[in-house]
């Protein structure tokens, strides 16, 4: 039964194959877009996924207050409220992990004939952790050369790239305002973060080393970031509250007064941003979707259509015995092998145009397997949906009046 349903499908969509191919053009275009627009908004869910995992989690940044003089404020971090004392302090409090405080500026790096100018940062072993920041080759610096000031470095890779090419940083000297510094590592590659920063034209340094030969400052210990990570999600809110008070109780501040400081909280930002790529994943999701929903009416109207000038054929089947489950289903098969095969072509030319986006503009790409099945799923129950009352029509039909029908 199926099978002769499958032919007389076949041979009727056959019998006009322009309009078939023009009726199956809008469900190809609307699957095609649906796949482009899903794997390119996948595609930045992801890159957005690779740029918050290279952050470290479950993190807060504590800037220091601005300082004023003249009638000139100047920005976060411009100020001395923060030292290493605080850092130690905030490590302590129940919920916090690690605290890596932080001293950092621009320099011009030297190496040979090559210079460069870099973030230069200066910190604590934890800060490594905080990160997730892996050394790539050689080895970090540990808590000993914070003590003594040792002139040690780590490069990200845009450094090594600029300042030795393809040689092996590892055991060569770089110069810091003059000051030589040995390189032991080289930091494993981490891109740009959510501002569009390159984060591996960074050199990293003991802290101590920032503060007496590479920045210097007036206020022996002050830092102006602190890296504080919670140990974890749950703990959060928790750990901000306590470092609030602590701070606060620190640098006694009385009641009213404005904070000192500025805590950041990494995590909420990270995942605003992951949000905005979702929703707009699902909104490119949305508009490529009113392309199948207009190939869905293309096939209502070609249905009926095909319905008009059937009907001396419809009249003729019941007449010899078919019943009207049979003439439905006839048609509803017809508008599901329109749907389908409208879909594998679309499929197809979806992915082909996500690859070219992908090589034309380097641009990250992800085709899931999920959306190839929802893109099936939604083809068939459109081609069932739009289809379903064009065959109703035809199986209502009164067969005394379809064979009149001229």
């Amino acid at each position: 039964m199926l099978k002769a349903m499958l032919g007389e499908a076949w041979r009727a969509m056959g019998a006009n194959r322009m309009r078939t191919a023009l009726t199956m053009l809008g469900m190809v275009i609307g699957v095609g877009s649906v796949v482009l627009m899903m794997a390119i908004g996948q595609g930045a869910q992801y890159a957005v996924a690779q740029t918050i995992s290279t952050m470290g989690s479950n993190l807060y940044i504590v800037i220091s207050g601005s300082t004023s003089a003249g009638g000139l404020r100047s920005g976060g971090g411009g100020g001395p409220s923060l030292n290493v004392a605080d850092a130690e302090a905030i490590a302590q409090l129940e919920g916090v992990s690690r605290v890596a405080p932080v001293h950092q500026g621009r320099q011009q790096l030297v190496h040979g004939a090559n210079n460069w100018s870099a973030t230069v940062v200066g910190t604590t072993p934890a800060y490594f952790d905080a990160r997730a920041w892996a050394v790539s080759s050689g080895y970090p610096f540990g808590d000993s050369d914070v003590r003594s000031a040792t002139r040690v470095a780590l490069v990200g890779q845009t450094i090594a790239d600029n300042l030795f090419g393809s040689d092996d940083p590892v055991g060569k000297t770089i110069r810091i305002q003059q000051s030589p510094f040995l390189v032991i590592g080289v930091l494993g590659k981490k891109g740009q973060n959510l501002d569009g920063r390159d984060q591996d034209d960074t050199v990293i340094v003991p802290l101590t080393t920032a503060q007496r030969k590479v920045f210097g400052t007036p206020f022996p210990g002050s830092v102006r970031v602190m890296m504080v990570q919670a140990a974890s999600a749950e703990a959060m809110p928790g750990v901000e509250t306590s470092m609030i008070a602590l701070l606060r109780q620190r640098h006694r501040l009385r009641e009213g007064q404005d904070n000192d400081f500025y805590i950041r909280n990494l995590t909420a930002a990270a995942d605003s941003a992951a949000e905005t790529t979702r929703v707009m994943s699902l909104l490119l999701g949305a508009i490529a979707s009113v392309s199948l929903l207009v190939g869905g009416i293309g096939i209502m109207n070609i249905m009926l259509v095909s319905v008009t000038e059937r009907t001396r054929e419809i009249g003729i089947r019941m007449a010899i015995g078919a019943r009207q489950k049979d003439i439905l289903s006839q048609f509803l098969l017809e508008a599901l092998i329109i749907s389908v095969a409208g879909c594998l072509i679309g499929l197809l030319l979806g992915i082909g145009g996500a690859l070219l986006v992908n090589a034309i503009t380097d641009m990250v790409i992800v085709i899931s397997g999920g959306a190839v099945l929802v893109a099936f799923a939604v083809a068939a129950g459109i081609g069932i949906f739009f289809g379903f009352y064009p065959a109703r029509r035809a199986a209502a039909l009164d067969p005394i009046e379809a064979l009149r029908h001229q």
